[in-house]
């Protein structure tokens, strides 16, 4: 994973591709996303959690009895980490 003051990348170790970089703007969220990422960990609560102390925090997004947990970055990016797929 690479950082820099202004952008995030998350790869592979090996340094495969897909990456995904995120890059900060300077002008505040003021609408829907115009991308949502959903995330599949092994363990969905520990995923949560430690994405909670990350600086993630808990989204309204009209959700109501789902089996996912909607989060948001804390520029308001909405994503959801859903519960482990069966094997």
């Amino acid at each position: 994973m690479g950082e820099s003051a202004d952008e995030v990348e998350i790869a592979p170790a090996e340094g495969a591709h897909p990456t995904l970089l995120f890059g900060v703007v300077p002008e505040e969220k003021s609408g829907k996303n115009r991308l949502h990422l959903d995330f599949v960990p092994d363990d969905q609560a520990a995923e949560v959690e430690r994405l909670l102390r990350m600086g993630a925090t808990r989204a309204d997004a009209g959700q109501h009895d789902v089996p996912w947990v909607v989060l948001a970055d804390p520029e308001g990016n909405e994503f959801c980490v859903l519960a482990a797929r069966p094997s």
